[in-house]
């Protein structure tokens, strides 16, 4: 492993010394924050050198976004076909120039800097020069520590080995599983944000069910493999993880993918800004929907009593002229009923027939 990556272990090791040799002029040599920093800006220079590979994640996501409807009836048209339905796959990633190892391509170039960096500091927890650091440089790094812990030490390291370090098993514990969940946490909401914000809504493909399932994974993985990480690696990694979502923010914000909530947002910002041209008809149609929302008007909600007098096809308005009109009918009753008796045309309470008025006709049954 060393001979293979002794390069890089140069190459980390040369950018750290040259950024700590700049951040001494403001600290203390020896301090966390010289030997710190010098770690944060080998990460942002890293990233930078690695914007052109970010682009093209971003493109190849999308590309395999869209491909996902054609992917799939290809699978269930060559279900039972293994090898015809990779060819089929291959041919449409020729067909429409998408390379789905593109959207690996900055987490596979960062990995021998991340190797390389993990390497040269277990070196420096032992006192072992290497690369452009010799022991000076070694024995000043093993003197920096970052809210207490030496950038050296693991969260699995024993009590004598931290204390050789010139610190205490606790304050080790304490950083390292604050800067591991913050690394968990940060991973989580860059995929969170990936899938809730930048993902074509209209497209329910397997593809989305797997980005899903890996803002799950990620993180937990993160989790256990920190507990083997030197305090200089995961501050690497966090500002890695930090980077990346600041990154993406920028990207889903300027350049969302068409039919996303990230996309929709964008639309309405330049509309209210009058930067977005439409097609007239899309502009006339959706005033008339927004017109039609608008003029469109809801029941008011009625409590038992009016629903129970309005009966289920009325409306309050109904129910309140109906009950004025039984008022009114109660209220004129005594005349009308003395009336009825001065005509005769009252009903008989025994026979049920009418009184000087035309008799209704008997039913055959009763005659």
């Amino acid at each position: 492993m060393d001979t293979i990556l002794g390069p890089l272990y140069d190459a980390v090791s040369w950018i750290i010394v040259q950024f700590h040799s700049f951040y001494s002029l403001i600290f203390n040599k020896d301090s966390g924050a010289a030997w710190g920093l010098s770690i944060v800006s080998l990460v942002v220079l890293i990233r930078i050198c690695l914007i052109p590979l970010f682009v093209k994640q971003i493109k190849a996501t999308r590309n395999m976004q869209a491909l996902q409807p054609k992917m799939k009836a290809i699978q269930e048209r060559y279900k039972s076909d293994r090898q015809r339905q990779s060819e089929e796959m291959m041919k449409l990633y020729k067909e429409t120039g998408t390379n789905p190892l593109s959207s690996c391509l900055p987490i596979l170039a960062q990995s021998p800097f991340f190797i390389s960096l993990y390497q040269v500091l277990n070196k420096v927890a032992g006192g072992h020069e290497v690369g452009f650091l010799d022991q000076e440089l070694v024995n000043s790094a093993r003197k920096a520590h970052i809210f207490g812990a030496p950038i050296a030490s693991k969260f699995m390291d024993s009590a004598s080995k931290v204390e050789s370090l010139g610190s205490t098993l606790t304050d080790v514990r304490v950083v390292t599983v604050i800067m591991i969940v913050l690394m968990s946490l940060s991973q989580f909401y860059t995929q969170r944000q990936l899938m809730t914000k930048n993902v074509d809504l209209t497209v329910k493909t397997p593809f989305m069910q797997q980005q899903k399932m890996l803002m799950y994974v990620f993180p937990i993985m993160f989790a256990v493999f920190g507990i083997n990480f030197p305090v200089g690696v995961l501050v690497y990694w966090l500002t890695t993880n930090v980077w990346t979502l600041g990154q993406q923010m920028f990207v889903i914000r300027r350049n969302p993918t068409p039919g996303s909530l990230a996309f929709q947002q964008r639309q309405d910002r330049l509309r209210a800004k009058g930067k977005l041209k439409e097609d007239p008809a899309e502009v006339e149609a959706r005033k008339a929907v927004e017109a039609a929302r608008a003029a469109r008007q809801q029941p008011k909600r009625q409590t038992k009593a009016k629903r129970q007098v309005a009966g289920p096809g009325q409306t309050r308005t109904t129910a309140d002229t109906s009950k004025k009109t039984t008022l009114e009918k109660t209220a004129e009753e005594p005349g009308d009923a003395k009336g009825k008796q001065a005509g005769g045309s009252s009903r008989s309470g025994k026979s049920g027939q009418r009184k000087g008025g035309p008799q209704r006709p008997k039913h055959p049954s009763k005659k």
